[in-house]
């Protein structure tokens, strides 16, 4: 296993032609910062002969559609060309294809890179859900908390690019909006809550209960359950641009729940025996998140991820897709918390990246989708532990090939010379008694031999 730590490291594409024309040589190498590489095989791999992969394929096959159908440019990541080279490989081969064969494509197509951040071994990994409550399309005596669509004056940083910093926008804001000509940060989540928005016609559902909307910003969607028993999906559309703060651990920072207990559960508790208290924290996480209503979706279908397709549960994961292509495939191992005991599950698997969220940064960080409703949401809210990321990289990237700055290889160990301690004093006297004896010893040198003779003239 070849062991590379570096600062940054490049993985440079192979020189060959990628459907379309594009030439990898011309495509600006892969560049994560702080990130730590270990070239495995498959065989390294815990628990991958005894996997089923099919299903994660047939996932897999549906992310290849919505890749080969974007535009393809040289400016794209290295990861999405590469998989758009993979991609009619997998088209070509049944839906329903089992498991052999399917383990066979990803053994053929892939190896197995595992990445984590630079010093350390492992990431994180957390769970997520889709919750569903009751809720109505408009304001009664019982529903009262209102979810939002996108309001129109909100603009992504993304969107306008160094155009919005040259412009005075907050640096450290992801979203903001226009104010007497200059860009500035978005309301925050206290201002909306005390009538920012209000009065807009933004709501698109109202709901019982403040934690319930809360919870549901967090996982990103939800099923709503109407009082005649309709279903109406929501599902992700923007967030206000303000960081993202876990309120989890301010409640262990503060002391009211110790470490080991703290989840989703206890969290709501905490919300739900004080009210006031559990308000203000609540407002400590800024973050506000916008929906829309997803039409023509059968309701025992996952929810949405940020690709646009449905999510396979225990199987799709919301990673940082500034870092990472929607489509990736990933084997995590690790040992994960179930609902009845705190005691670690093996949960080692072929995963597919489809998913993001604003939470989920890093080269090692994951959240797990567990699919929909209560028991699902009893799992996803005890997960929080580490585990081992192996990103499984198109062989269209050479791993093998890295810029001059990966190829400096690790220094050799090199021990200290040893430290001399100095002499003692009687033994720096004896030496100089001994040199002194020697020096009597020494014949003295012949004066008369080595004189010049009278007829010889002196050298």
């Amino acid at each position: 296993m070849q062991h590379l730590h570096h600062a940054k490291l490049f993985i440079a594409c192979c020189a060959m032609l990628f459907p379309g024309g594009i030439s990898a040589a011309n495509i600006a190498p892969l560049d994560f910062a702080d990130t730590q590489y270990d070239f495995v095989t498959f065989a390294d791999l815990d628990g991958w002969s005894a996997d089923k992969q099919a299903q994660v394929f047939a996932g897999f096959r549906k992310s290849c559609e919505v890749i080969l159908k974007r535009k393809e440019t040289a400016a794209a990541r290295p990861m999405e060309n590469a998989l758009r080279d993979v991609c009619p490989r997998a088209l070509a081969l049944p839906e329903n294809t089992g498991d052999e064969a399917a383990k066979k494509f990803f053994e053929t197509n892939f190896r197995p890179v595992r990445v984590s951040k630079l010093g350390e071994t492992t990431g994180l990994l957390t769970g997520y859900y889709e919750p569903e409550v009751e809720g109505s399309l408009t304001l009664t005596k019982g529903f009262t908390v209102p979810l939002y669509r996108r309001p129109p004056e909100l603009i992504s940083k993304a969107r306008l690019g160094k155009r919005v910093l040259r412009a005075g926008f907050p640096s450290t804001g992801g979203a903001g909006h226009r104010v007497n000509g200059k860009f500035v940060e978005y309301h925050d989540r206290a201002a909306i809550e005390d009538g920012a928005l209000a009065g807009r016609g933004l709501e698109i559902v109202w709901l019982r209960d403040a934690a319930d909307a809360f919870f549901i910003q967090i996982q990103g969607s939800a099923r709503i359950r109407l009082p005649d028993g309709k279903l109406v999906r929501v599902n992700y559309a923007a967030h206000n641009g303000h960081t993202f703060t876990p309120i989890g651990r301010n409640l262990i920072a503060t002391g009211i729940v110790p470490r080991d207990e703290i989840s989703m559960e206890t969290i709501r508790m905490f919300i739900a025996e004080m009210p006031e208290e559990g308000r203000e924290l609540m407002r400590q996480n800024k973050a506000f998140t916008f929906f829309r209503i997803v039409d023509n979706l059968p309701p025992d279908s996952e929810a949405v991820g940020a690709q646009g397709l449905s999510l396979v549960k225990e199987r799709s994961i919301a990673v940082d897709n500034k870092l990472h292509v929607y489509g990736t495939p990933f084997w995590i191992e690790a040992k994960l918390q179930s609902q009845n005991t705190k005691e670690g599950q093996p949960f080692n698997r072929l995963m597919i990246a489809q998913d993001t969220g604003s939470a989920i940064v890093g080269i090692a960080r994951a959240d797990i989708y567990f699919g929909g409703g209560a028991d699902a949401g009893a799992i996803a809210g005890r997960i929080r532990n580490p585990g081992a990321f192996f990103m499984l990289v198109p062989n269209e990237i050479d791993p093998v090939r890295l810029a001059a700055a990966a190829n400096i290889p690790n220094p050799d160990y090199r021990p200290e010379p040893e430290k001399k301690e100095p002499p003692k004093a009687d033994e720096q006297k004896k030496d100089a008694q001994k040199k002194e004896a020697q020096k009597k010893e020494e014949p003295k040198p012949d004066a008369q031999k080595d004189a010049p003779k009278k007829d010889e003239p002196k050298k």
